[in-house]
């Protein structure tokens, strides 16, 4: 800034020995300058802010448009996701209810099992038990048998004479002879 000073107070006295001078009136100056840069900021300014500004906007269109592109495949992932969340909803449903119904059909299958197999195992108990009552009774009916046969025996021994015994076995005979 020194030298500007120092080439405009060597101007000024120049200017005034030849007439040509610089005004030092800032508020003449400056504007001008300011006239003058603003000009030539517009002029030249012009191409490459409006370059600048235009190539920022193509800029910030292509990633609003980058963004909404963004944005609807984020919506169509979103969708798609939920489309596949409620589809496996839907199957794990289907499966819970498959799997209710067998649980079902697997318990009353094992209830009519195991009543089948009480009905067998009553059934085989009641055969038991009518073939020990029947081995009971044939083994009384033997004992008793036995007794009476032992019985009769002792009886006939102490009643039975020789002539009655010849008559009892006359008699025998004749019912056999007469039957064949």
């Amino acid at each position: 800034m020194g030298t500007f000073s120092f080439l405009a107070t060597e101007a000024a006295h120049t200017a005034e020995s030849s007439g040509f001078g610089l005004n030092f009136n800032l508020l003449e100056t400056n504007l001008i300058n300011l006239a003058i840069v603003i000009g030539v900021l517009f002029y030249f300014g012009r191409k490459v802010v409006g370059n600048v500004l235009s190539e920022r906007r193509s800029r910030i269109e292509e990633e609003i448009t980058d963004a909404e592109k963004r944005q609807k495949d984020a919506a169509a992932a979103l969708a798609d996701a939920q489309q596949k969340l409620a589809k496996a909803q839907a199957e794990a449903e289907q499966i819970r209810a498959a799997a209710t119904g067998n649980a079902q059909t697997a318990r009353e299958d094992i209830l009519a099992q195991a009543a089948r197999d009480i009905e067998r195992m009553k059934e085989t108990a009641a055969r038991d038990l009518d073939t020990a009552r029947e081995r009971a009774i044939a083994e009384l009916r033997e004992r008793v048998a036995a007794l009476a046969i032992a019985r009769v025996e002792s009886q006939l021994k102490d009643h039975l004479d020789d002539s009655a015994q010849h008559q009892l076995i006359d008699r025998s005979i004749a019912l056999l002879g007469g039957r064949s």
